[in-house]
């Protein structure tokens, strides 16, 4: 799979794992089933999951520290600013960070994966769900699989390689 392969994946999972409703009720679920997921496979991650004006779940499992919430923050302004998922800013730029000229300071902004769009139909993109703990394509690919099981879609359809092209 080509490098422009995987960008149109990623943007085939930003328009098709789409939420039918997204509330407090449905973020405790994906956010649980995240968590259950995380202890069963010993992934040491953190979990947010949100509005833009405020965050309906969060979990940090053992072994994740401040710099993780630090780095939950920058990609759901970067999710935010750019209406992507995080990891498809790191397969269009690249892992660098932002130019001054952009106006993304990288203090607040990330280029990395784990941050992804929270669509709703009739209201577009509303809120993130976003780990940091993992490598960013393995980040991004637990969001990607929680959503697939929240929507009941096979997770095969949607997956990225396990490396990167």
């Amino acid at each position: 799979m080509t490098k422009d392969d995987e960008i149109a994946l990623v943007k085939r999972q930003e328009l098709e794992l789409v939420l039918p409703a997204f509330n407090e009720n449905v973020a405790y679920d994906i956010g649980t089933a995240i968590r259950a997921r995380a202890l069963a496979e010993g992934l040491v991650l953190v979990c947010d999951i949100r509005t833009w004006d405020r965050q309906l779940f969060f979990t940090a499992i053992e072994g994740t520290g401040a710099d993780n919430a630090e780095w939950v923050r920058r990609k759901i302004n970067s999710v935010r600013r750019f209406q992507r998922a995080s990891y498809r800013l790191v397969l269009e730029r690249g892992e660098v960070p932002f130019s001054p000229q952009s106006g993304a300071d990288p203090a607040d902004y990330v280029i990395a994966g784990g941050g992804f769009p929270v669509r709703v139909p009739g209201a577009g993109i509303i809120g993130t769900i976003t780990i940091s703990g993992l490598p960013g394509r393995k980040d991004h690919g637990v969001v990607v699989d929680a959503l697939c099981d929240y929507l009941g879609k096979a997770r095969g359809d949607y997956a990225l390689p396990e490396t990167a092209a």
